[in-house]
């Protein structure tokens, strides 16, 4: 028959086996959280570095429809300002002459 002190001692013994399968099984958890607190500090450092990559085509896109939209805006700039340039010398020699009749006879 075992006696008393030994079953204290086995359960002592088992408590200690206990105590150290929780210690290990604690220091692994703190490894693999600081491992996945690393990959997860590298993902964010590769996205930062990667942000100018991925924003370049949308920019290059967003740069050339500005263009065009600077160009057109231009085009019909200068259509406008011919218009109204042909408009002006088209109606200069009507108001030169309305000018000088009203100089040369107020009366009318």
């Amino acid at each position: 028959m075992i006696s008393m002190d030994d079953q204290l001692q086995r359960l002592l013994e088992a408590e200690a086996r206990a105590q150290t399968v929780i210690d290990g099984a604690s220091h692994e958890r703190e490894r693999m959280i600081e491992g996945a607190l690393a990959a997860v500090r590298d993902a964010e450092s590769r996205f930062e570095a990667s942000r100018a990559e991925l924003r370049a085509p949308f920019q290059h896109e967003a740069q050339g429809r500005a263009d065009q939209a600077v160009a057109e805006l231009t085009r019909k700039f200068g259509e406008r300002q011919r218009n109204l340039r042909d408009l002006a010398s088209r109606h200069e020699s009507d108001a030169v002459h309305a000018a000088l009749t009203l100089l040369l006879d107020p009366t009318q």
